[in-house]
C-alpha cells in the first residue's frame, strides 16, 4: 500500500513538472549595433500590476541594491571596449545592479559570472556611476532597458519603469576601429571599398579631403554608379566647392535617369537647384 502511494506521488510530481504557465516577468534578449560594436542585453521584465514600485512603501526601496529586473541578474555584453561617462569598460559581459533613489540612482557593473544576483552584493564592482533620476509624466507598466540616441560612435543606455527613468551615456571607438579596417581593406581595395570608406568619413564629418580622395577613386572608373557620384557631389559641396559639386551632381542625375531611380533623380535635381543659388 505504501509503495503504491509513493509511486502515485512521484507520478503526480512528474506530471506537475511538465506544466507550462505564462511567466509574470518574461525574459527578454535585445541586440543593438552601434557603429561597429554589438550590445546584447538579457534581463527579465516585471510589470507594475497596480503596485507601488519605488520608495519607502514600494517593492524596491530607495538606496537598496536591486537586480535591475526580475528573477536573475541583468546581463549586458559589449563586443568592443566602451566608455560609460568617462570610465572605460573592456569588452565582455557584465551584471548590472542598481540602487534606485529619489533624486539619483547608483549603477554598478560587475564581471558577469552567473545569473544569481546575490553573489554580486559583497563584490566590488568594476565600475560604478551616479546618474540623475528622471520623473516621467506617464506610467510605464513593464520594466524596459533599451538603447537610444544612437549615432556612429555613441548611444544612451536607458532603464525605465513606472515613472522612473535613468540614462547612461556610452561612447565607442568606432572611428579608430573603422580606420584600421579601412587600412586593411586598402591592401587590395576595390572601388566599392573606396566608396564605403568615403561614405563613413563623410557621414562622420571627419577628414573630408580624404573622403574626397577615396570617393574619386570609386567614381573615376569606367562604370561609376549613380549613388557613388551623388556622394562625391555631397562631399564637394561640404568642402564649399559648389561649382564642382554642381557638375558632378549633373553627372549623377544623368546616371540616375539611366538607372530609372526616381529618388536619386529628385535628390540631384534638388541639390543642383540649391547649389546654383
Amino acid at each position: 500500500m505504501f509503495k503504491i502511494f509513493f509511486i502515485s506521488i512521484i507520478t503526480v510530481a512528474t506530471v506537475n513538472a511538465q506544466l507550462t504557465v505564462p511567466a509574470l516577468s518574461p525574459t527578454s534578449k535585445t541586440t543593438q549595433t552601434v557603429g561597429l560594436t554589438e550590445i546584447e542585453i538579457e534581463y527579465s521584465r516585471p510589470s507594475k500590476r497596480d503596485r507601488t514600485i519605488f520608495g519607502e512603501n514600494g517593492i524596491i526601496p530607495y538606496n537598496e541594491l536591486w537586480r535591475t529586473g526580475a528573477n536573475a541578474a541583468t546581463k549586458i555584453t559589449f563586443t568592443d571596449d566602451v566608455t560609460v561617462f568617462e570610465t572605460p569598460i573592456k569588452k565582455g559581459s557584465y551584471a548590472i545592479l542598481t540602487k534606485p533613489g529619489k533624486n539619483t540612482w547608483g549603477v554598478y557593473f560587475y564581471t558577469y559570472k552567473s545569473g544569481n544576483w546575490n553573489t554580486y552584493i559583497d563584490q566590488t564592482p568594476i565600475a560604478s556611476f551616479t546618474t540623475k533620476h528622471i520623473e516621467l509624466k506617464e506610467v510605464l507598466e513593464t520594466f524596459l532597458i533599451y538603447m537610444d540616441q544612437i549615432t556612429l560612435d555613441s548611444s544612451q543606455l536607458v532603464f525605465t519603469w513606472d515613472k522612473a527613468k535613468i540614462v547612461l551615456p556610452l561612447k565607442f571607438k568606432t572611428h579608430e576601429k573603422t580606420m584600421v579596417n579601412i587600412e586593411k581593406a586598402f591592401s587590395g581595395p576595390t572601388e566599392f571599398d573606396y566608396f564605403q570608406a568615403a561614405l563613413y568619413l563623410h557621414e562622420a564629418q571627419k577628414d573630408l579631403d580624404q573622403a574626397l580622395t577615396y570617393i574619386q577613386k570609386a567614381t573615376k572608373g569606367k562604370n561609376p554608379l549613380f549613388f557613388q557620384v551623388y556622394r562625391e557631389a555631397l562631399i564637394l559641396a561640404d568642402l564649399d566647392r559648389k561649382t564642382e559639386a554642381i557638375i558632378v551632381a549633373k553627372k549623377s542625375l544623368e546616371l540616375s535617369k539611366k538607372a530609372k531611380n526616381k529618388d536619386f533623380i529628385r535628390l540631384n535635381e534638388k541639390n543642383i537647384k540649391k547649389w546654383s543659388r
